[in-house]
């Protein structure tokens, strides 16, 4: 259960294990525990339409050309931490995905506002015109 009206299936989940850099010692060339997940945005009947759009623009690099999503977790030292933590960043996403945003309200600055940029602009030009070297017309 991702949310309260989103629900993934174990099915559309594809969880491969591969030998992990880093530390581990002599068990680091023996053993895969690194956990590669990848879930298929494009095609999931989970997820609704607008959820699914939100998703794949939140993923971006993570996203393959073919709508699905590939998460990397190799910072745990065993298969059952990175299998955890690459679950939690799937659901984190997708609980991301899952909220609406705002929509935007215009708005405009108030009479005040604008009356106060216009005189600070009328200030600014009076300060750069006493700047203009004098013409021998002027002088």
């Amino acid at each position: 259960m991702v949310t309260s009206t989103i629900a993934l299936d174990e099915r559309e989940i594809e969880l491969h294990f591969l030998r992990a850099s880093g530390p581990g010692g002599q068990n680091v060339n023996k053993v895969s525990t690194a956990v590669q997940l990848r879930f298929d945005v494009a095609r999931s009947a989970s997820l609704p339409e607008d959820v699914r759009i939100r998703l794949m623009r939140l993923a971006g690099r993570r996203l393959t050309g073919d709508g699905v999503l590939v998460i990397d977790a190799r910072r745990q030292r065993t298969q059952d931490g990175n299998r955890r933590e690459a679950l939690d960043r799937l659901i984190e996403l997708i609980r991301r995905a899952a909220t609406r945003p705002k929509p935007r309200r215009p708005t405009k600055p108030s009479r005040a506002a604008i009356e106060r940029r216009l005189v600070a602009k009328r200030r600014r030009k009076t300060i750069k015109s006493t700047r203009r070297p004098v013409s021998s017309d002027e002088a």
